[in-house]
């Protein structure tokens, strides 16, 4: 009894142990391949700018957001993926861009905020005054058009997380070769126990065949006698 319950309980922690694993590297997979096709994109749109005799910046950016600057529409470690934008008439207010800010208090940073006043200079030029949604005032400097990177076209949520852990051996470890050794181990057990049940099949059929063809011997010489006798 108690080494039936040891059993289903081992059955039980494999079970859940390899679905957590696989969610892992199934999300992971996913991931690399929209950076992967995120990096298509980017090339082929970069191949047809420089064609076009065009230096803009790449169609499509992601940024890791590293300040609580704009809690709770994006979170700490929260990733925002950016699209270029080639107008000024493409920006409203309310909009959130990823910018090189000015601000004295970020200045030279990659920062993400809202735009909550838009200005046209005389000169025909675009002023955005930004602010943070979880920030009392708004930033001190308005941005030019040109440093705007890209608007914010949704976030994905934590995501942050992963790569701060992949960035560290540790996390790399426990999150890559722990989870891609199990699943191997695992399927290399799963294989050598098809291989093991198999081979037993195949014993089993010959020791079959040796029983029947001992029955033919031992039934073959009696029906000879029995001919002789009569």
């Amino acid at each position: 009894m108690e080494k039936t319950s040891k059993k289903n309980w081992l059955l039980t922690t494999r079970k859940i142990f390899h679905f957590i694993t696989t969610v892992l590297m199934y999300s992971i997979c996913l991931i690399m391949v929209i950076v992967f096709l995120a990096f298509v994109i980017n090339f082929i749109d970069s191949r047809h700018n420089i064609k076009a005799g065009n230096g803009k910046r790449q169609l499509l950016s992601a940024y890791t957001i590293v300040s609580p600057s704009m809690v709770p529409s994006i979170n700490v470690l929260d990733v925002v993926v950016t699209k270029r934008v080639d107008s000024p008439d493409e920006l409203q207010k309310g909009d959130i861009i990823t910018f090189n800010s000015t601000d004295y208090r970020y200045s030279g940073i990659t920062v993400t905020h809202r735009i909550v006043d838009i200005e046209r200079t005389s000169t025909g030029d675009y002023l955005y005054t930004t602010k943070g949604d979880n920030n009392n005032t708004q930033d001190s400097s308005r941005i030019n058009f040109d440093d705007i990177y890209g608007k914010v076209m949704f976030r994905i949520p934590k995501i942050g997380y992963i790569q701060y852990y992949l960035s560290t051996i540790l996390g790399w470890v426990a999150i890559i070769i722990v989870p891609a050794i199990a699943i191997i181990g695992y399927d290399i057990y799963k294989l050598f126990k098809t291989l093991k049940n198999n081979d037993r099949g195949e014993k089993k059929k010959k020791n079959d065949k040796k029983i029947e063809k001992s029955k033919k011997l031992v039934s073959g010489p009696q029906k000879k006698e029995g001919r002789f006798k009569k």
